[in-house]
């Protein structure tokens, strides 16, 4: 399967329907993807998550006919796709600054200006295959901490990795009760929304089946399921962080497209063991639920 034609088709539909709802299970549809899988892959190839793709596209084509034509404010808003005067009021103010009527008034055109993306074979790198570990894991119970975020504006990049600092600074894995394997952390994505881009990650550690949670904890538990494993290229303390986003990367524009399996499900979680602490060459495993296709 050609993943470039895929999402760009998808691109297209996008830019001849922004004054439709467009949701993310139609566009994984256009592109023959689920729609997590095309979630994964659209953020990795477009560099940016479907929600927010669509919505700076609506924004920017609203604020270049606020400057080049007379329309109604409230026209133009549900011409690109906004359903209420109030939503697109606050979604143009939050990127350009002012509102809808304020920027007209400028009488001038600025930015920011997104453009719609156009992909090309460089968005796959190619080249030697990373291959991962076919495995299939039980089924697991954690025990940890939950953070709720979004992929909007790369909220989930910032808010993730601070919550990681809290978690070692207050060296919360020491409250876990009866960890299976004591330092060995997952930090697991799951509970992803569509329509809104939250999800659910957190951090913790496997215990037996029916642990209480302390307060302030949460307890999980996961089916039965065939992961990819990947193991992060050997790095130092100062490139552990962009090791392990190559690696994220690879999968979903180099892997992916070369392999016969498609994402499988919402869950994902990258294990953190010794080799993550006091190491001078650290690596960590990248576990992708998985499923076979047919291409």
């Amino acid at each position: 399967m050609d993943y470039v034609i895929c999402i760009q088709r998808t691109l297209d539909f996008i830019e001849e329907n922004l004054h439709e709802q467009i949701t993310l299970e139609k566009l994984a549809n256009i592109a023959c993807f689920s729609p997590f899988h095309y979630h994964r892959v659209f953020h990795a190839m477009v560099e940016e998550s479907v929600i927010d793709y669509v919505r700076k596209r609506r924004l920017t084509c609203a604020a270049e006919r606020l400057f080049y034509t007379d329309e109604k404010v409230i026209d133009i808003a549900i011409d690109v796709g906004f359903q209420y005067h109030e939503s697109f009021n606050r979604a143009f103010k939050k990127m350009y600054g002012v509102s809808p009527k304020q920027y007209r008034s400028a009488n001038r055109i600025s930015g920011p200006f997104h453009g719609k993306a156009c992909l090309n074979r460089k968005t796959l790198q190619g080249g030697d295959m990373m291959e991962p570990k076919l495995v299939t894991k039980p089924a697991f119970h954690i025990i940890g901490y939950e953070l709720k975020t979004k992929n909007e504006d790369g909220q989930n990049n910032k808010d993730i990795p601070l919550f990681w600092q809290q978690y070692m600074e207050k060296k919360l894995g020491s409250n876990i009760p009866n960890p299976l394997q004591k330092n060995v952390e997952l930090g697991i994505c799951t509970d992803f929304c569509p329509e809104t881009g939250e999800f659910i990650y957190v951090i913790g550690m496997e215990v037996k089946k029916g642990t209480p949670a302390p307060e302030g904890m949460v307890y999980k538990s996961f089916p039965e399921m065939e992961y990819a494993v990947f193991t992060t290229p050997k790095a130092t303390e100062e490139s552990f962080i962009s090791s392990i986003q190559s690696t994220w990367n690879y999968i979903f524009t180099d892997w992916f497209p070369q392999s016969v399996f498609e994402h499988n499900g919402t869950v994902e979680f990258e294990l953190y063991d010794e080799r993550c602490y006091g190491s001078k060459n650290k690596e960590m495993d990248i576990y992708i639920p998985v499923k076979k296709v047919k291409r």
